[in-house]
């Protein structure tokens, strides 16, 4: 059948002697053969045509202005595609949201249970969180067809743009971290550190707010809190107040001691099962300086505090104990 198909071409364009009347018939179904194939070709073609033509119309007469001829074929291959990844996208943030909410309540309710305090929990639980959206924001690049190890790259160098930048923000959040691992102190204790005396308010990722004995806030950068030497007064449940009663040269010191721890006695607030301490501390030039040191919580410090200072004052002057003197020695003039 190729072999007729192939004469019969060869036949018509005269390349092949045309030999008694059965070649004239093979080239004669030969043409009419182009004829229906070329027809129908063309039939075909004109009814896309119509067909596209027809659905334009349609486009054309629900906007009310005319379309070009490639918008619906760019819509079909481009705009479409596009939309439907932007709705997968949103779809996969919606969700992923839900899902580090609900991973994130479950790490805070489960770290609750353990003896971590609640400042370390906060930090993991937001630690978490960010590395769980930092994933989330990779994974719906590559849903678009973003190559996320150039992400990664570019990550990479901005946090070592950021690092250089901002050293000493960065310095400050590593103490922080290590303020919450290690616990030198917890919201709600006294503590001197860096210079400064009072209460902690709260302990940030980047700095520690110090509430002052005079209602001062002070905002100390974690770093040099951490680097500095911390005094903790709240770690155990009293500590001392120290107060000095200064005593003349011609004082009965037993009797002063004796009134002392009677006095001190009448003091309230002070730590049960822990009584005070009286003795000779030291001597001066007045005379004895006698140690008066009761036990108090550091709550209680500053009422234990003055009301000792006024105790002191009351017992030995209602004793008629002398005001002590600085002794003064007179030098006389020579003469020859």
């Amino acid at each position: 059948m190729g072999s007729l198909c192939r004469h019969a071409n060869a036949l018509a364009q005269g390349r092949v002697r045309v030999n008694g009347l059965a070649d004239i018939h093979l080239v004669r179904a030969h043409l009419d053969g182009q004829g229906h194939l070329t027809n129908h070709v063309a039939s075909m073609r004109t009814n896309d045509a119509a067909t596209q033509d027809a659905a334009t119309g349609r486009v054309e007469q629900q906007l009310g202005v005319p379309v070009p001829p490639d918008l619906l074929s760019l819509a079909a291959t481009t705009l479409v595609p596009f939309l439907l990844k932007l709705v997968g996208a949103v779809a996969l943030w919606i969700a992923g949201g839900w899902l580090i909410g609900l991973a994130m309540r479950l790490m805070r309710r489960a770290l609750r249970t353990g003896p971590l305090d609640v400042t370390v929990v906060g930090y993991l639980v937001n630690i978490l969180g960010a590395v769980l959206r930092v994933i989330l924001v990779v994974a719906i690049l590559g849903f678009f067809g973003i190559q996320t190890a150039s992400f990664a790259a570019l990550l990479a160098g901005a946090g070592v743009a950021i690092g250089a930048a901002w050293s000493g923000m960065l310095g400050n959040f590593a103490a922080g971290v290590f303020l919450q691992i290690f616990r030198p102190f917890s919201v709600g204790d006294f503590v001197e550190g860096a210079g400064v005396v009072g209460t902690i308010e709260e302990i940030g990722m980047f700095v520690t707010s110090v509430l002052a004995p005079d209602n001062v806030r002070n905002i100390v950068p974690n770093g040099k809190l951490l680097g500095d030497t911390i005094k903790n007064y709240s770690v155990h449940p009293f500590r001392r107040v120290e107060l000095v009663a200064q005593l003349d040269n011609s004082a009965d010191v037993g009797r002063a001691i004796a009134l002392l721890k009677e006095g001190v006695k009448r003091v309230p607030n002070q730590y049960p099962g822990k009584e005070a301490d009286v003795e000779v501390l030291e001597f001066s030039e007045r005379g004895p300086c006698l140690a008066v040191r009761p036990y108090t919580h550091t709550d209680n410090y500053w009422q234990v505090y003055f009301d000792t200072n006024r105790m002191i004052v009351d017992v030995l002057g209602g004793a008629g104990f002398p005001v002590p003197r600085i002794p003064v020695a007179m030098a006389g003039n020579s003469s020859n």
